[in-house]
């Protein structure tokens, strides 16, 4: 059952209170499966039990971008065992503590934030209380999150394409691998694991290229189709995976972020042919948009729900998600870029490398 909160604000007359935003949680639904999920992921403690229909700041009409001026002040804040998320919403910044029970956010001033000797923002003092920031994402001026794999990738390639995908009984559809630009060219590739832009900074695929089952393309195509009334196209990054990668990724990914790989030993939806890495891209300038986190992040950001960023980039994020779930896709609960289509589990596990499949 969906449950609403208003939001409010609370004035400072208020018995001594302060000025509070209150944390809006419409559409929410309970869904203890993400909280077992993610229990190692200090993300737990604001999706425990919660699945969002919507994003929780989400907005029906377009927001205005934040101030540049404000963009440093974003991301996580930390004393000890609390952690702040510092956002943008409508126009002004507030902080809002990570907990299990969704809290109110709290106005935060300009002059509340520390910086270091280099001019880069260091701390936040918030209720008397001084708070480190936290990393997150790629390094300043760079575009993809880098994980130290645990073995050399090379070394787990060569493995990985002499191992046998797990043997699968039952009644499955026909393969029908489709390569998205012959259904749709206004539908942009940056397939980052044909190039050494990735994850693990090594180079997966012979071609860059994105194929899909067929019914699944088709839906992308309708979903390109709709998003352009909004002045957006769909951007791809990753479509069939070959089995054989999906075994590297596992073992290179360190144990603790095991949750944004899947297991070869069940195969993946990638595999699959039946789940889709995207975002979206601005019609006009031809560019990306902005999301609240970048693809391919292991940070708590990636997840669908997080609160954090700027309105904007929220506004983007749940654009991408409504227009996909109206086509059949379900969003994947670690990451906002990755989309399971309905059938998935009807499709057979696949590891025909991109070189032997055709249509180029």
């Amino acid at each position: 059952m969906n449950s609403t909160t208003k939001i409010c604000t609370l004035s400072p007359a208020i018995a001594g209170s302060k000025p509070l935003f209150c944390f809006a949680t419409w559409g929410l639904r309970p869904r203890l499966y993400a909280a077992a999920r993610f229990a190692g992921s200090a993300l737990v403690a604001v999706v425990f039990g919660l699945s969002l229909a919507s994003a929780t700041l989400a907005q029906t009409t377009k927001p205005a971008p934040a101030s540049l001026e404000w963009r440093p002040l974003l991301g996580e804040y930390v004393n000890n065992d609390k952690t702040v998320i510092v956002l943008e919403n409508g126009g002004k910044l507030y902080a809002l503590l990570k907990q299990a029970q969704p809290g109110p956010m709290q106005p935060v001033a300009e002059n509340a934030f520390y910086r270091d000797r280099r001019g880069k923002v260091s701390h936040l003092k918030l209720d008397d209380v001084i708070y480190t920031r936290k990393p997150l994402g790629p390094e300043e001026g760079a575009a993809q999150l880098k994980v130290e794999p645990v073995r050399p990738v090379k070394t787990l390639i060569k493995e990985a394409l002499a191992a046998q995908p797990p043997t699968e009984t039952g009644d499955f559809l026909p393969t029908d691998l489709v390569e998205l630009k012959t259904l749709d060219k206004t539908i942009k590739l940056d397939v980052r694991y044909a190039t050494s832009n990735n994850l693990f900074g090594t180079v997966f695929y012979s071609q860059p290229r994105a194929f899909l089952q067929r019914a699944p393309a088709e839906a992308l195509v309708r979903v390109n189709r709709k998003l352009k009334e909004s002045g957006y196209g769909l951007l791809v990054h990753d479509g069939y995976r070959p089995w054989y990668v999906t075994k590297v990724f596992w073992d290179a990914t360190p144990q603790d972020k095991k949750v944004f790989v899947a297991d070869p030993s069940k195969g993946s939806r990638h595999n699959r042919g039946a789940a889709v890495d995207l975002s979206l891209y601005d019609l006009k300038t031809g560019r990306p948009v902005e999301m609240v986190s970048t693809y391919d992040e292991t940070t708590d950001r990636a997840h669908p729900n997080y609160p954090g960023g700027t309105s904007l980039q929220r506004w983007h994020r749940d654009l991408l998600r409504s227009a996909m779930e109206a086509e059949g896709f379900t969003v994947y609960e670690a990451e906002w870029w990755h989309f399971d289509y309905k059938d998935w589990q009807r499709y057979r596990i696949g590891n025909e490398r991109f070189e032997n499949i055709g249509g180029q």
